[in-house]
């Protein structure tokens, strides 16, 4: 993969070029020449790693203590400090030593570290909420609701809800790249949801007979023209199909292309990065978009560079051949400065290897930051060691020094200048930024939370573990105790009582 490169179009960084482009069309957005329209708003990408990537695989730490501490817990799966498969060590803009490396198959990612587009924030997660469970940690993050699930809505829904500045006239907010809407865009009237352009179409019956295509009569109609007319009346059934023809149309009248360029790998995930980069090309207005990399669930087998089962080593590289690709094309463009990718995943992998060669579920994980307003090449967070002493709390798990919401938080506050924290992530208070962002700071507002509910959220410090458990039981009790006052008003309210 090439490496990023930089050129006169970053000097568009901040520019409102916008004014063009209703009458230009989406084909001036594909233009070469240097003025061509960037995007006045910011675009953040969430990459969600399914499964449980494991931290210790992807930024190793090569030297000093730890290094000792995680050759022994890996005796077999530890990524070497050296050689011909060894770390690739990141140092700072000094070229001074950090004491981490990244895996020998994320080149591209080391590439963007060395360009200062990448940045890492160590021992990231939920402070106040300890679960081994895929699909509640997914849950509590995708929601952005950490020992919540009943919420209504997904964070990324809350937050284009209360983006300042909204007109309610963007063609296209919010994208999740999938078959379904996923969980972070629960509860969102304004996403759309889609496997790729080219799939998102209605291609029921013969294929002559879909749409209008030349040659066709004069005057006939394809299945696709049709069906639009159908939906004019105002019951549930005619407005869903209203808006679900709308997306249609949405899709189908940008210039979407299936081919990658030339540079790009032809991953599924790759694909699905293509998407969205042209997505932001067509000015729709996309604020948030969403996609998933799946498969780092790795209890056996998990394999390290170089030699054995390459399982990991295949996935790391996808995920760096892709998010480079990804960059690369948006920066030759002019929309990579305002465009941020963060990369998470629901937990790490445990610090000790198991006896299948493989890793079981764990707790604190690296998160990446990747983007043209990113102040990267430098680690943020707190990296507490792997020391025995140290994990020996946390049942020898990393432990989580970093809340995911406040990494969030900052890229809301600085480059989306939303600062209604407690509305996107209710019952956070604990916002204070970490500097990974370029832009200017707001005070957070916490006191717009959407329901009283909010207010039982955990604020304890970091437990330890089972002691989440006993949370969860104390707020089965708290959500009793709450239904029956409620209950109580309601019937006073109705001369019941």
């Amino acid at each position: 993969m090439s490496d990023p490169h930089f050129d006169r179009r970053e000097f568009l960084k901040g520019c409102c070029a916008t004014a063009a482009v209703g009458a230009a069309g989406p084909a001036m957005l594909f233009s070469s020449d240097l003025h061509a329209a960037v995007n006045p708003y910011d675009t953040v990408v969430v990459v969600f790693l399914r499964g449980g990537m494991d931290g210790l695989n992807l930024v190793p730490p090569i030297s000093g203590n730890d290094r000792t501490h995680y050759e022994e817990a890996r005796p077999s799966l530890n990524i070497a400090a050296t050689g011909a498969y060894g770390a690739l060590p990141l140092t700072l803009a000094d070229n001074s030593a950090t004491g981490f490396g990244l895996h020998p198959s994320a080149t591209g990612l080391h590439a963007l570290w060395n360009a200062g587009k990448l940045a890492i924030v160590h021992s990231c997660g939920m402070p106040t909420t300890v679960t081994r469970s895929h699909f509640d940690a997914q849950l509590f993050l995708d929601l952005g609701t950490p020992g919540k699930q009943s919420t209504s809505s997904g964070w990324l829904t809350r937050a284009w809800n209360t983006q300042p500045g909204a007109q309610g006239s963007e063609v296209m907010p919010l994208l999740a790249v999938a078959g379904r809407q996923p969980a972070n865009l629960l509860g969102s009237t304004r996403a759309l949801s889609m496997p790729s352009p080219n799939d998102f179409a209605l291609n029921a019956g013969a294929w002559q007979w879909q749409q209008y295509r030349s040659g066709m009569p004069a005057g006939t109609k394809g299945l696709n023209e049709t069906l639009a007319s159908l939906w004019a009346g105002q019951t549930g059934v005619e407005i869903t199909g209203q808006r679900a023809d709308a997306s249609l149309q949405v899709i189908r009248q940008q210039a979407y292309t299936s081919t990658l360029p030339a540079t790009w790998p032809t991953t599924t995930f790759a694909r699905q990065l293509w998407s969205i980069a042209q997505s932001v090309r067509f000015n729709l207005g996309l604020r948030f978009a969403t996609l998933d990399l799946g498969g780092w669930d790795t209890h056996n087998g998990q394999g390290t560079a170089g030699s054995g089962y390459h399982y990991y080593q295949n996935k790391i590289a996808e995920l760096s051949q892709a998010l480079t690709a990804f960059y690369n094309e948006l920066n030759t463009s002019g929309e990579a400065a305002r465009v941020t990718v963060i990369v998470q995943s629901e937990f790490g992998r445990r610090v000790r290897q198991n006896g299948s060669g493989g890793t079981d579920h764990g707790y604190g994980n690296p998160m990446l930051v990747l983007g043209g307003p990113v102040n990267g090449r430098r680690f943020y967070g707190q990296w507490l060691g792997l020391a025995p002493e140290t994990l020996s709390p946390y049942f020898g798990d990393i432990p989580v020094t970093t809340d995911f919401r406040r990494v969030f938080s900052e890229v809301l506050i600085r480059r989306l200048t939303n600062n209604r924290i407690g509305s996107v992530f209710p019952g956070y208070t604990g916002y204070s930024p970490l500097g990974i962002f370029q832009g200017s700071d707001l005070t957070p507002q916490y006191a717009d939370l959407p329901t009283q509910a909010f207010a039982n959220l955990p604020a304890n410090p970091q437990p330890v573990y089972g002691e989440s458990l006993r949370e969860s039981a104390g707020a089965l009790r708290a959500r009793a105790r709450d239904r029956d006052h409620w209950l109580r008003r309601l019937l006073a309210a109705l001369g019941l009582n």
